[in-house]
């Protein structure tokens, strides 16, 4: 096969890095749609126009959130002439189209925080955040009802479950200003899974009351007995969706540690022919080698029979190609992007169009496997290591120093030595002083999971 100047230089590019296996590639048990979006329908909205769009940019599979399952039979049809594949974007423990219906109806079903306060009747960061129990047979039963009505709509290639977990016990570090908390460890009021059934359920098999330990947080029989409650349920969603001739796919939190520790949401465990983890490094480290270190992490942990892709957010600009190689050259086999709308510039458009079809030419020639590189055993947490990491701490180092509208740039940093000052669980802290300015940092890291999650400066001095 003659290649295209674009896929001889990818091509060439991986050569160079070592990326390319001396392995012959695998042929996967099915070949999927490469180029991914998630998008909201709705009942009106000219969606052959949008799929033009997706055309032109070279996506081809959308997940699909609409409200009900009729309006997949007029979207699907209209997706399929354009030759993009369809899968349900359904929300799952976390109620969506209809939850004001079950509120009213089923207040008892909603999931309980450490301090026994029921979402039925209060917030957990924002309103719409109205997470089922996981344990209730009644629970388990409207979410497999809810799926069997998707799955009967004709040429629906698939369903992509999202909100499978619980309340976010841990926020991204970024998010935490957006909310006025710090979150240095699992603190009762966001750390949900305790519904007298769960707890009930939980007892019964482990002998005792995991409210009676002195810090529940750290008791990891009780984290994951919440993650398994939430892998059944996957499980059992799977199995109606195979039983349809239907695919089944999630969107899970970037690693199957991360996601266990933060949503108890052990992915790694669930019957996926697809995932999509979102793998948002603005959430977190604000680098893209948060990107490469997940993707690791996945390619280890995930189902053998699990095809592993890399959700990101869209990148108006050069980035967004930083962030699909760094997929790509650790194990990744396709890319979906939150969302498509967010690539506006017409240029970064037509060079997402040329990335998506050399790669999709390239993993024609390699026999239907994106290559990579060898892989470590795992991602380096260390974040020493991270240079891109460092930089950003050091810019916001800057821009403490400067004050809030000063120029940052002006200022030059002489930093001494990182001196260890606090640990717990997977916090890190660290004091530096800058001997230019005479200040004093703070430096927090954060290790959910394997790898480095987060981070924070502040300046004591």
């Amino acid at each position: 096969m003659r290649k295209l100047p674009f896929v001889a230089s990818i091509m060439a590019l991986l050569v160079a890095v070592g990326l390319v296996s001396c392995q012959p590639a695998k042929q996967p048990k099915e070949e999927y749609p490469m180029f991914w979006t998630w998008l909201d329908y709705r009942a009106g909205m000219n969606f052959d126009s949008i799929c033009q769009v997706m055309n032109d940019m070279g996506i081809d599979g959308v997940m699909l959130n609409a409200p009900t399952p009729d309006d997949y039979r007029v979207a699907i049809p209209v997706a399929h002439r354009h030759g993009i594949e369809v899968y349900a974007w359904l929300w799952t423990m976390n109620l969506e189209h209809d939850r004001d219906r079950i509120l009213k109806e089923h207040p008892e079903w909603l999931s309980v925080n450490r301090n026994g306060k029921s979402l039925a009747d209060t917030t957990a960061y924002v309103g719409y955040y109205k997470f089922l129990c996981p344990t209730l047979p009644e629970v388990r039963e409207y979410i497999n009802e809810k799926i069997k009505a998707y799955c009967e709509v004709d040429g629906l290639n698939g369903i992509a479950i999202d909100y499978h977990r619980l309340v976010d016990v841990v926020l991204p570090t970024t998010l935490w200003p957006t909310y006025g908390i710090v979150q240095d460890r699992e603190y009762a009021a966001w750390d949900y899974g305790y519904h007298p059934e769960m707890l009930r359920k939980f007892e019964e098999q482990y002998g005792y009351d995991p409210r009676k330990q002195e810090d529940p947080s750290l008791d990891e029989k009780w984290r994951q007995f919440r993650c398994d409650q939430v892998t059944e349920v996957a499980n059992l969603i799977a199995e109606t969706v195979h039983s349809y001739g239907k695919k089944m796919a999630a969107s899970p939190f970037p690693t199957p540690k991360m996601a266990s520790r933060m949503v108890r949401q052990d992915w790694s465990r669930w019957n996926l022919d697809i995932v999509f983890p979102m793998v948002y490094h603005n959430f977190y480290t604000e680098d893209v080698s948060f990107i490469a270190d997940c993707t690791v992490e996945n390619a280890r942990d995930k189902q053998p029979m699990t095809t592993l892709y890399c959700g990101m957010m869209a990148t108006d600009g050069p980035e967004m190609f930083q962030q699909m190689g760094a997929a790509f050259g650790n194990g990744a086999q396709g890319i979906a992007i939150f969302t498509m709308n967010g690539l506006r510039q017409p240029e970064v458009k037509r060079q997402f169009k040329a990335y998506a079809d050399s790669m999709r030419a390239l993993r024609a020639e390699m026999g239907g496997t994106v290559p990579c590189r060898a892989l470590p055993a795992a991602a380096d947490p260390d974040p020493f290591c991270h240079k891109g990491v460092m930089r950003l701490i050091e810019r916001r180092m800057c821009q403490l120093i400067a004050g809030e509208g000063a120029d940052s740039q002006a200022v030059q940093l002489k930093l001494g030595d990182y001196r260890p000052t606090d640990a717990y669980d997977a916090t890190r802290s660290y004091e530096v002083a800058d001997a230019n300015s005479g200040a004093l940092f703070k430096v927090t890291f954060y290790q959910y999971g394997d790898v480095l999650s987060g981070w924070n400066v502040e300046r004591i001095k």
